[in-house]
């Protein structure tokens, strides 16, 4: 032991700032979950807060906003799941079909690009973009199809059906590149024999390259579910307003309202627990549905 430390101690090092940083900024704040029980008072600290029991957690069924809130974040995640499941995989055996090499990588280039973009800057896009005074979406579908301004951002219904499409158009390119690994990994003998037997790229890819990605496609699908109540904090905080609260407010941003806005510090310590267990468990029963489905472990 003593010589193969002396040998890999380096390696230790390196991962000395990393562990810290995991310690400082993930481990320390965890005994901020006392406040879920308490009567939080920033003036009195945790010590002279009073503990009050589960009556945050009481409040957080009682309560229509925070049931309504639970309702939107598990929408709005559960579509952007799905949508972000089924769009790479579509796009990966479009894409495939791209015997142009030259193409294949530019068209993967650009729709990487958006990945790398903040919600920061693309909510401010999206803003103006999609505004009903004069925004660019808007006067393309006055001018061309005569329909009437739509309030993309200040409607209910039209914010979840924004924040869907803005996110997987964000996101669909990154998802690809799974796909296409898994694409990579195909046997190319398969197409060879298929082709021989006279079936057509239509036949090839409804025969060989679907099935081949249906295992990978289970495996990203389960592990997805884990975030079934991760709407996207980022992206949601940068583009909703007061109109649109009762169908696009969701767990990360209620919390940070509640407690930032309206100080109920351990009223919202008691939402994000709750969220945090339920997407802790969401994570150990998709980890063991992609083992027993797809063959998918870790460890």
């Amino acid at each position: 032991m003593t010589s193969y430390l002396k040998r890999t101690w380096y390696f230790h090092v390196m991962l000395l700032p990393a562990l810290v940083f995991l310690i400082v900024f993930n481990y320390l704040p965890m005994g901020g979950i006392v406040m879920a029980f308490q009567d939080y008072k920033p003036w009195l600290h945790i010590s002279g807060s009073d503990w009050i029991g589960l009556d945050n957690f009481r409040a957080l069924f009682e309560r229509e906003d925070s049931l309504q809130v639970i309702w939107n974040t598990f929408f709005i995640a559960l579509l952007k799941i799905i949508f972000n499941l089924i769009t790479p995989f579509t796009f990966a055996i479009l894409l495939n079909e791209i015997r142009q090499r030259h193409l294949n990588r530019s068209v993967q280039t650009l729709v990487y690009l958006p990945h790398f973009l903040s919600w920061v800057i693309l909510g401010g896009i999206l803003v103006e973009f999609l505004s009903s005074d004069g925004g660019f979406v808007n006067r393309v579908l006055g001018q061309l199809f005569g329909i009437k301004p739509i309030f993309f951002l200040g409607d209910g219904n039209w914010f979840r059906f924004t924040v869907i499409v803005s996110e997987v158009w964000k996101e669909f390119g990154y998802g690809t590149i799974v796909f296409l690994a898994a694409l990579a990994g195909i046997n190319p003998s398969l197409y060879e024999a298929a082709e021989m037997d006279g079936a057509s790229r239509w036949k090839q890819t409804l025969h060989i390259t679907i099935p081949s990605l249906i295992p990978i496609a289970i495996v990203v699908g389960t592990l997805s579910l884990g975030n079934i109540l991760n709407a996207g904090f980022d992206q949601i905080f940068n583009l909703y307003n007061p109109l649109v609260l009762d169908k696009g407010d969701i767990i990360d941003t209620f919390v940070f309202r509640t407690a930032i806005l309206d100080g109920q510090f351990g009223f919202a310590t008691a939402v994000g627990l709750f969220k945090s267990v339920i997407s802790m468990i969401l994570i150990i029963i998709s980890y063991r549905l992609a083992s027993k489905w797809a063959n998918y472990r870790v460890f």
